[in-house]
């Protein structure tokens, strides 16, 4: 500022401008510029201006904003495309996109951002140590990724943590528990059952339901399985099996498949590979296969069902998830469509919901509902 205001003095005192430009570095067309500022508004012309254009081309009017504005305050409830498609047709020409009238709608006040909702919660379980095959097994879906179609695989993983054996790698064309439910009984008439399964907190492991229940884990824990979920935003809880997932991506998905039953043959030949070829240092260099060894526990030809003298009286679960009580339906779970309940009459008259073994919580018959217990 300094330096502008004494060029300026010097020029008017006499001194010619386009040697005093070259004493000062600049040139004379800036030299001119700083003149011509000062000579309009005085010192506060030779301040550093604001950069920003007075004319933006791809600016939307003003008056189409107040139509957009106008017509959102008619009907307020229209989102954008809506509102852009209505008055284009009124005014018969072009406005801006969709996302320009969302952001003009938020800008003005007119658009309340809806709550984020979570899409499941988290139930973290203690975690046990498999000491020797089928203890654990673990589950996962695997990132999805697109294939030479451009659509998208989702491989679903199960392996067992003690030997590392991977069990399948399923390329699946979506994350479905129905998918996964005939996965797992396939996996548990070939190999047995095992004691624990190990998966996170996402669909179609944990729901937002009583317990975090899915059709899934209901079938586990139906089995007599018990169920262990790694905390959120903890994949090393579950690190083995994303080592193993790893491997899999680099070697089954660069590039990957033109499409599903391609990208499956590439699974296919990894896990022949992983299981009976690729020694392993944390094994002592020895293969999943030389370690791994059917569960004792076989896949059952019956479900069992609770017994009536363990409880004060077991009841089955609708399809929609309800029980009845005292001629009042009261839901508790749609994943335990079809599931029998035990009731337990606790001393203050709630009834203790129990599902496989599992007491999941109470009946509060006053409320007409289920109080879940603390996770």
């Amino acid at each position: 500022m300094d330096l502008r205001l004494e060029l300026v003095h010097r020029n008017l005192a006499g001194e010619r401008l386009g040697e005093l430009a070259r004493e000062y570095g600049i040139s004379l067309k800036t030299a001119k510029k700083f003149k011509a500022r000062f000579l309009r508004l005085g010192e506060p012309g030779l301040l550093d201006q604001s950069r920003a254009p007075h004319w933006i081309p791809h600016k939307t009017p003003p008056e189409l904003v107040r139509i957009i504005i106008a017509e959102r305050q008619k009907h307020p409830t229209w989102g954008p495309k809506k509102l852009k498609a209505v008055v284009e047709k009124r005014y018969k020409r072009e406005f801006p996109a969709a996302s320009t009238i969302g952001d003009i709608l938020a800008r003005s006040g007119l658009v309340i951002p809806r709550r984020q909702r979570r899409s499941h919660v988290p139930l973290p379980t203690h975690l046990h140590t498999a000491l020797a095959p089928n203890d654990i097994w673990c589950i996962d879906y695997k990132g999805q990724f697109r294939l030479g179609t451009g659509t998208y695989c989702y491989p679903l993983t199960v392996t067992d943590q003690f030997s590392r054996y991977i069990f399948a790698v399923e390329a699946m064309d979506a994350i479905r528990g129905e998918s996964a439910i005939t996965v797992c009984e396939e996996l548990f008439r070939e190999h047995g059952i095992p004691r624990a399964i190990r998966s996170d907190n996402g669909a179609p492991f944990v729901s937002l339901g009583l317990a975090g229940l899915t059709k899934l884990s209901a079938f586990w824990m139906l089995l007599g399985i018990r169920l262990e979920r790694i905390r959120p935003s903890h994949p090393e809880e579950n690190g083995r099996h994303e080592r193993m997932h790893r491997t899999l991506k680099q070697e089954t998905a660069k590039p990957p498949g033109t499409n599903l039953l391609q990208q499956q043959e590439r699974f296919d030949r990894f896990v022949k590979v992983f299981n009976e070829e690729r020694p392993h240092e944390a094994l002592g260099m020895k293969r999943p296969a030389d370690i791994y060894r059917k569960s004792s526990r076989p896949f059952p030809n019956r479900f069992p069902e609770p017994q009536t003298s363990d409880y004060d009286d077991v009841l089955r679960v609708t399809k929609n998830g309800y029980i009845t009580i005292e001629r009042k339906l009261i839901y508790v779970s749609q994943a335990l469509s079809y599931m029998h309940l035990g009731l337990t009459e606790q001393p203050d008259g709630r009834l203790l919901i129990t599902f496989a073994g599992t007491d999941l919580g109470f009946v509060d018959k006053d409320l007409n509902r289920v109080l879940p217990l603390p996770p």
